[in-house]
């Protein structure tokens, strides 16, 4: 499964595919300011990566992810920001792919988050060995 990391060429297609998973989530009014992001992912000090699932040599998945780091584990993580997969190439393997992909850059946690309620996704992390964190909240604190 070709698995490589984006680059700034890369740049609309993964705005594209954040906007088409938005809208798969129900939000469509999401319009990704392409500036901002060419600046954070690969501008001078970059924030965030992105490695893209390619079929027959289309864009057809991504994965956007951040550095984290675990004081009582004592090691870098990473957490995954989004996955998605455009429809018609799900069930290919190239979310497994690119779970193993990040698992691979990191001796510390994977980490993500996911909506409520989305069972077949459940099933699809524990299938992974995956597993939910009970008894932690989360909280958000914006601007």
């Amino acid at each position: 499964m070709p698995i490589r990391d984006a680059t700034d060429a890369d740049l609309d297609e993964i705005c594209t595919l954040i906007e088409e998973h938005a809208r798969h989530e129900g939000n469509h009014e999401l319009v990704i300011e392409r500036e901002a992001m060419q600046e954070y992912l690969f501008g001078t000090d970059p924030v965030a990566w992105v490695i893209i699932a390619e079929t027959a040599g289309r864009v057809v998945g991504f994965a956007l992810y951040t550095r984290t780091f675990s004081t009582w584990e004592v090691r870098p993580g990473i957490w995954m920001d989004d996955l998605f997969i455009r429809p018609e190439s799900r069930r290919d393997g190239l979310g497994r792919a690119m779970l193993h992909e990040l698992r691979s850059r990191t001796n510390g946690r994977v980490e993500w988050e996911m909506q409520g309620g989305n069972e077949r996704a459940e099933i699809f992390y524990e299938q992974l060995g995956a597993e939910p964190v009970h008894g932690w909240v989360q909280y958000r604190w914006r601007p």
